[in-house]
């Protein structure tokens, strides 16, 4: 319990006015495995959360429920719910949504975005050029998922927001698993360009840069079949192929 009180106890912020109480915990827990404090397969103990945030089980269910709708967290019948693990195949599944999600979302935000909400982007990657160089990782990550996640609010598409929210922080997971560095963040130039071409209107080149930045992105995760693996009949399969034959 120490580990998962350390990790949600780190992001913990003011309630914000008209939130509800599984609000707050759905929030926290959301930015605690964006920011990979809560690492893949971490057993979310609803005790545990319950005497952290101070609440009922009940709501602490009923977080982890929305956790789980947006595949971020993993509800097991009779064992409770921990954080996803997704496979090799569901990363790179996960990715081309990613990608279908993320082209419609910049030809939207070309044509709504608004002055202040661009302005307030390129002070979000400013936070995150800080926190890299800083070397804090993880709010450098969390950051660099904002900015995904502001790019669909400016789409003004209720849904796509919706589904961008999950795809970010599934993203953030397959970073936990499979990256093959601590460079496996977004490059803040490729931000900045991308909200350049916003700014002039340029969908097409938006649309672009767009497409090579998710490349960049895929291109740093270790998703071929040398992927290490926690399941013991992978990581011992020579041994069960000899034993077969």
């Amino acid at each position: 319990m120490g580990n998962l009180k350390s990790s949600v106890n780190k992001g913990v912020k003011t309630k914000i006015a008209g939130q509800t109480q599984d609000d707050v915990v759905y929030c926290h827990v959301f930015d605690a495995i964006l920011e990979q404090r809560l690492p893949p397969a971490t057993k979310l103990s609803e005790e545990a959360l319950a005497e952290i945030f101070g609440v009922s089980r009940t709501i602490i269910r009923r977080a982890l429920l929305r956790l789980s709708l947006e595949k971020v967290v993993d509800i097991r019948p009779n064992r409770g719910a921990i954080v996803a693990a997704p496979s090799v195949e569901e990363a790179k599944q996960i990715f081309k949504a990613r990608e279908v999600l993320e082209l419609a979302i910049i030809e939207l935000a070309v044509e709504h975005a608004t002055s202040a909400q661009i302005t307030e982007c390129r002070q979000l990657v400013e936070d995150e050029d800080n926190a890299f160089a800083t070397n804090d990782y993880g709010k450098g990550l969390r950051l660099s998922g904002e900015f995904h996640i502001k790019l669909a609010e400016m789409a003004e598409n209720a849904p796509l927001l919706t589904f961008q929210r999950s795809i970010v922080s599934q993203s953030s997971l397959l970073i936990a698993m499979y990256e093959t560095s601590n460079n496996a963040h977004c490059s803040q130039d490729e931000h900045r360009e991308l909200l350049d071409a916003i700014e002039d209107r340029d969908k097409e080149k938006a649309v672009s840069l767009m497409k090579v930045h998710l490349e960049h992105i895929r291109a740093k995760l270790n998703l071929d079949d040398s992927v290490a693996s926690n399941d013991l009949h992978v990581v011992f399969s020579d041994v069960l192929k000899n034993k077969a034959s």
